[in-house]
């Protein structure tokens, strides 16, 4: 297949560049396309005519969403919208990457695909407006929810923690927000496993179990065998503009149930992303 792929230069749009099989033809688009604006989605498509679009493109600032909200939903809403439009014109499969923030954080299970959603920051309603402009544009579409991604590129937890280890031996991280940080590479596989199969839907898609990031952060020194003091504390104490789930696990029910893509354990997935940096801290 041909398959154009937003925000490339992203975590996970790079991640789905590297490992692409053999056989699909990738078109990566940065901020040289701009997905608010329809005109110029219109003329990328024309040119590549792609087979399915993968769309990781979005403002991702949970604070900064906040302080922009116009600029929240124009990204993650509209852009979505356009790319949708524009993709059921040249009859394109759709891949949507959403986020466990969609939902409020009041259950005390896993999440699965069925619960409603109901977001509590802007980053969250305006991610879940670009869920519902695919739904209700698009019958050939994925959407797929995770969460915490980190890579090898770019900012994300894993790479923040280090640095801040680096300079300082006590860190404090709350332990009162807990999900399933996610390997940016397992979310790529996924991907290419669940296009394979023309089940069309919602999934959910992150590593196995759960953790707060306090928990999180200890096992990242335990695995580079660091010793830095991590001091338990709550989310106010860390401020921060947008309110957030306290817990956003996501239980990947529709991927087991169909036997699409098994998820590895985050601390599997946290100790070969690690390994396989060579990072030491």
């Amino acid at each position: 297949m041909k398959i154009l792929i937003t925000g490339s230069k992203g975590q996970l749009g790079i991640e789905l560049i590297d490992i692409a099989p053999q056989e699909h033809k990738i078109f990566g688009y940065d901020l040289d396309m701009d997905i608010t604006d329809r005109f110029a989605i219109e003329s990328r498509f024309s040119k590549v005519k792609p087979d399915l679009v993968i769309h990781c493109a979005a403002f991702t600032d949970v604070d900064g969403c906040e302080g922009f909200r116009d600029k929240a939903f124009l990204v993650n809403s509209t852009g979505t919208e356009n790319l949708a439009k524009v993709a059921r014109k040249y009859d394109c499969e759709f891949v949507y990457i959403s986020t466990d923030y969609v939902f409020n954080g009041k259950k005390d299970m896993p999440y699965v695909e069925e619960d409603i959603p109901d977001p509590v920051s802007i980053y969250g309603k305006s991610k879940l407006a670009g869920e519902e402009a695919v739904t209700n544009i698009l019958e050939k579409f994925y959407i797929l929810r995770t969460t915490g991604i980190y890579s090898r590129y770019g900012k994300n937890f894993v790479e923040t923690i280090i640095r801040a280890s680096k300079n300082c031996r006590e860190l404090e991280v709350v332990d009162d927000q807990v999900c399933t940080p996610t390997y940016s590479l397992d979310v790529a596989e996924c991907i290419y496993k669940l296009i394979e199969t023309g089940m069309y839907g919602i999934y959910h898609a992150t590593n196995d179990g759960q953790c707060s990031w306090y928990q999180f952060t200890k096992e990242i020194f335990k695995i580079l065998g660091k010793r830095v003091t991590v001091i338990p504390v709550k989310s106010g104490r860390l401020g921060g503009r947008a309110s957030r789930p306290s817990y956003s696990v996501l239980a990947n029910l529709k991927l087991e149930k169909n036997k699409i893509y098994f998820m590895r354990h985050w601390k599997e997935a946290l100790k070969g992303f690690l390994e396989s940096c060579r990072i030491n801290g």
